[in-house]
């Protein structure tokens, strides 16, 4: 599928272009368009997205998603649709495309209890389909001119951690490898990738690291940790991928200098200073999601015979919630980590923030 965009936005005098490859956390819609158990298309999810009326979209939250926000305090006056979305094509230059499905991975096989997914190898793939028709279109000099100035953000990881520590089931049961093993695996398999992209034409890169998944809802529960604590086990499994995955981003800049850029976006940071100072940025719950409950089947939905605002276990004020469900932030704690990747310091994206990468002339 060729999705062509009718919009070029200018932001201080630069164009924001921006390609998202990632799992739920960005899927914009593209798991709508796919036979899948992971799904973010009926009410309440969207429910504070305001371009929708509140409609679902897709994606994994009430409103925003972090790359959304991202994207608006760059400029950009739109979303980048959905790869598999029905598009009519335009004429003029590109916004962006987002590539992203919930449940899929850096590794081919996770997520196949979901069935449907697109793994990131898959995206890839998708993004050269896209790049095939931008040549056709506007030939080979003006794509690669739009891509050296495009983001191309990687927010991706976190299922493939999740398929680790969840229990075994039944009749699926594999050898498991070494914790070391699996993240070294992960790292061989992403690092291939983002130098595909960069054969194709990318040259700024933002790679988002894996956030604190062992104080998400789903996994204090499977743990039954139902106590203030977070599954520390999980959480070292995470920092250690994390500390793999800064080291490789060490490595392209090396490789790569001075015409590319990979920044590293400490999520697990900015996420982790959430959930332990909550208070402080205007929160009531860090625990518990807004929609879902937090025992399993985790399940959010809006019960088709109450009114619009009710839902099973829908939260007063999803203003006040870190979680949405129980996977995902809330709009609200999208909208902090986003700003902080933003502008943060090298403690939170290294070795330059993604503003600064948006300005940087490579």
């Amino acid at each position: 599928m060729f999705i062509v965009f009718s919009f070029n936005f200018f932001h201080g005098g630069l164009c924001f272009t921006t390609f998202v490859f990632g799992d739920s956390l960005v899927d914009a819609g593209n798991n709508d368009y796919i036979f899948t158990l992971s799904k973010a298309d009926s009410p309440p999810y969207g429910i504070d997205f305001e371009p929708s009326g509140g409609q679902p979209t897709g994606r994994f939250t009430n409103g925003r998603t972090i790359s959304d926000i991202i994207g608006e305090y760059l400029g950009a006056k739109s979303f980048p649709p959905p790869f598999l979305a029905p598009s009519t094509e335009a004429d003029t230059i590109y916004r962006g495309i987002n590539y992203a499905s919930g449940a899929s991975g850096i590794l081919d096989e996770t997520g196949f209890l979901f069935l449907g997914r697109i793994s990131l190898r898959e995206q890839v793939k998708n993004f050269e389909e896209s790049r095939d028709y931008m040549v056709k279109v506007k030939g080979e000099n003006e794509t690669m001119e739009v891509l050296k100035n495009a983001i191309f953000s990687l927010t991706v990881g976190s299922n493939d951690i999740i398929n680790y520590i969840q229990p075994s089931i039944p009749f699926f049961q594999r050898n498991k490898a070494s914790p070391s093993d699996y993240l070294d695996h992960m790292i061989s398999n992403l690092t291939i990738h983002l130098k595909r992209l960069h054969e194709l034409g990318a040259r700024k890169f933002v790679v988002v690291g894996v956030g604190p998944l062992g104080c998400i809802p789903f996994v204090r529960a499977i743990h039954f940790i139902s106590n203030e604590k977070c599954s520390e086990k999980v959480n070292r499994l995470i920092k250690a991928y994390n500390f793999r995955l800064s080291g490789v981003v060490d490595q392209l800049n090396l490789e790569f200098s001075p015409k590319t850029k990979f920044v590293y976006a400490n999520s697990y940071a900015v996420f982790t200073k959430i959930i332990v100072n909550y208070r402080q940025y205007g929160f009531v719950n860090a625990k518990q999601p807004c929609c879902g409950g937090y025992l399993p089947p985790f399940i959010c939905y809006k019960d088709q015979n109450q009114n619009q605002s009710s839902s099973s276990l829908l939260c007063d004020d999803r203003s006040k919630y870190v979680f949405w469900d129980a996977y995902h932030p809330t709009e609200a704690a999208n909208i902090i980590i986003a700003k902080q990747l933003l502008d943060g310091d090298e403690t939170i994206s290294y070795p330059i923030n993604i503003r600064q990468l948006y300005t940087n002339n490579l």
